[in-house]
């Protein structure tokens, strides 16, 4: 059986050769390609690219529970910025109490989960100590290692100076922002970048200490200190160390030709001059051999951009873009953000280049470049409100936002939220109502909470498109979103119902109830509290006119006692509206009592019509003698008898 079954298996053995070899001969060579090298994520980025954005949920990084889960811009913050900050306390107790954190269980070791060594004068370092601490960005510590190893005369390499330089000239000698902390960057950066560009390099500080120490003087020393100068504007020293290089004949790379070009509007004064220095400093590159790149696209650009209303600008920013494309330079998006600015001026003539910019991008992906790459879309969907106006263009903006990876490329949360602000405003006013409202439901509240400006649009868009059933609703987004103090809002709802009374009586109790809500707040809010919602004559006069529309008579009275009684505290007056809705509503009650404390508070406001509504009350209900004597007294005799006679005259 064992001998049967051995020579079934060889011959199907031989088959399989035969087989295998004939294929071989009729097919091509099988290649086996390359191995690609694999990042720790890769698999997870593989997972993600196949699910898409769920807009009905909040991200990530909040608590999955409805009661957790912040719902206002400043709750967001909040929650970011706590969760954060407990981090960075733990890392604190970490690093102070350091001795009880020093079990290594984890193989092989995770350096970021232990204690960070303190370097003293007692410390025992070496020239790989330095080189490790400059590897972990951590400049205060290569400092200290740097100081301590020049005590000791321990002679350190010229690559590791020029590592350590290239690092204190990058960072200004200052300890950069660690990377894990992601909700800071996302939340300061925007604070950053608002910030005045003004000098704020550290004059004879460290770095130019360790760039003298460097014998002999090579051309990276004086690049990476060129380069660092003029990142913090020290742009005049920087233009001496330039000079000195072109003096001692020492070649200049052309990340520092970049950098020298960016800051050209602070070395001359007119336009003209500025632009001669830039072509100045490409032709020195082309005689260096240098061949420019997208950072030399993008400081060039950037210089025309400052140049003003200038129409010789637009030409120099063209004539730039097509000399850099004829050597291969593709644009990124910093580059068209350039443009942009130079093209689309707040007060200049309309320019429509974001339309061409936006047929030749349309469907790609890009990859951070530069990091004024950050700043196309917001600028983008800033030129499309208030520039173009084009709905259809700022669709197609968003839609490039979303392709592949862009949207990382959105920049932090400021832009973010003044990106989708635009967005918001834009559609809101030119497209159809039902679209709009589908847009806001999809993106409000997990991806984007509408600021009280947005908000304002929203509601005045209910309005005008008679879109009552929305009433409710958005009141409720307000109460989430922290909206309520708002004293334009409330006085926009409030004025909405008021204006598009609805038809059914479910609609007409849910308008009631978001006015009870509102006097509710009114009556409850804290004195002392900074920012209050004042209370005001419309405000209470419209909460009056919804209350009685539902038929809440009792609630309509409390409002119109507080009319009565605080009156110096109050704001202003109701609408005739209400008090004539009022008195009817006591009219048909048979409520003289009420009507007649209505017509005392109408006479007190000062309504001149106050006379016409006594006439209203006498002839919409019986009153007896001593009714009608209190009456004259209130809006006085004559009036009444005036009134009288014209009855009796029109009959």
């Amino acid at each position: 059986m064992e001998v049967r079954l051995r020579s079934s298996s060889s011959s199907h053995l031989k088959m399989l050769k035969n087989t295998v070899s004939n294929q071989s001969t009729t097919k091509d060579d099988i290649i086996i390609p390359k191995r690609i090298h694999r990042g720790p994520t890769d698999i997870l980025r593989a997972l993600a690219s196949t699910v898409g954005r769920d807009y009905t949920a909040p991200h990530y990084k909040y608590h999955d529970d409805p009661y957790l889960i912040p719902s206002s811009n400043i709750g967001k913050r909040t929650f970011a910025l706590s969760k954060e900050s407990g981090r960075k306390a733990a890392q604190w107790i970490r690093q102070e109490h350091s001795k009880l954190f020093q079990h290594r269980h984890a193989d092989p070791p995770i350096e970021a989960f232990y204690p960070r060594p303190v370097y003293d004068e007692n410390s025992e370092v070496t020239e790989d100590t330095l080189k490790k601490v400059i590897g972990d960005v951590s400049v205060s510590d290569a400092i200290t290692v740097y100081q301590l190893l020049e005590k000791k005369g321990e002679v350190v390499s010229e690559s590791t100076k020029q590592s350590f330089l290239e690092l204190l000239c990058y960072y200004n000698g200052d300890d950069a922002l660690p990377e894990d902390l992601i909700e800071e960057r996302w939340f300061r950066q925007g604070t950053r970048a608002r910030e005045r560009q003004r000098k704020t390099w550290k004059d004879n500080g460290v770095a130019e200490t360790v760039f003298r120490s460097i014998e002999p003087s090579t051309s990276a020393a004086y690049c990476a200190l060129l380069q660092g100068m003029t990142r913090h504007y020290q742009v005049d020293r920087a233009w001496q160390l330039f000079e000195e290089m072109n003096h001692k004949g020492i070649p200049l790379t052309t990340e520092a030709y970049n950098s020298l070009i960016r800051v050209t509007s602070y070395l001359r004064e007119g336009m003209e001059q500025r632009w001669r220095l830039v072509e100045e400093l490409l032709v020195a590159m082309a005689k260096q051999g240098l061949q420019p790149n997208v950072g030399t696209l993008n400081s060039a650009l950037e210089n025309v951009s400052t140049m003003g209303l200038q129409r010789q600008a637009k030409t120099y920013a063209l004539r730039t873009l097509a000399e850099f494309r004829k050597i291969g330079v593709e644009p990124s998006l910093a580059s068209y953000y350039f443009l942009l600015n130079t093209f689309c001026k707040e007060r200049g003539p309309t320019s429509s280049i974001l339309v061409d910019i936006m047929s030749h991008i349309k469907g790609r992906s890009f990859t951070i470049q530069d990091p004024k790459d950050t700043f196309f879309f917001v600028t983008a969907m800033d030129l499309c409100r208030n520039h173009l106006h084009d709905k259809d263009l700022a669709w197609s903006v968003d839609e490039l936002l979303h392709t592949g990876n862009n949207y990382d490329l959105i920049g932090d949360s400021y832009k973010e939220s003044i990106y989708y602000r635009n967005l918001f405003a834009l559609l809101c006013s030119t497209e159809p109502f039902e679209v709009f409202m589908e847009f806001y439901n999809k993106m409000v509240p997990n991806i984007y909470i509408p600021e009280p400006g947005i908000m304002e649009e929203v509601l005045r868009a209910v309005d005008l498109n008679g879109a009552m059933d929305q009433f409710p609703r958005l009141w409720s987004d307000m109460v989430i979103f922290d909206h309520t103090d708002r004293e334009n809002l409330v006085t926009d709802i409030l004025a909405g119902m008021v204006r598009n009374q609805p038809p059914s009586e479910d609609l007409t109790t849910k308008f009631a109830k978001v006015a009870w809500d509102i006097w509710t707040k009114l009556e409850a809010q804290d004195q002392e509290r900074y920012r209050q919602l004042r209370c005001t004559g419309p405000i209470l006069g419209d909460v009056m006119i919804l209350c009685l529309r539902a038929g809440d008579f009792p609630k309509a009275s409390m409002v119109l006692r507080k009319l009565d009684k605080e009156q110096q505290k109050v704001l202003g007056v109701p609408k005739l509206a209400a008090l004539q809705l009022f008195l009817e509503t006591c009219i048909a009650n048979k409520d003289v009592t009420n009507a007649i404390w209505c017509m005392q508070y109408c006479t007190d406001a000062g309504f001149p019509e106050a006379g016409q509504l006594a006439q209203l009350l006498k002839d919409g209900v019986e009153l007896t003698d001593s009714q009608v004597t209190e009456l004259a007294n209130i809006v006085g005799s004559e009036v009444m008898l005036e009134k009288e006679t014209a009855s009796i005259a029109a009959l």
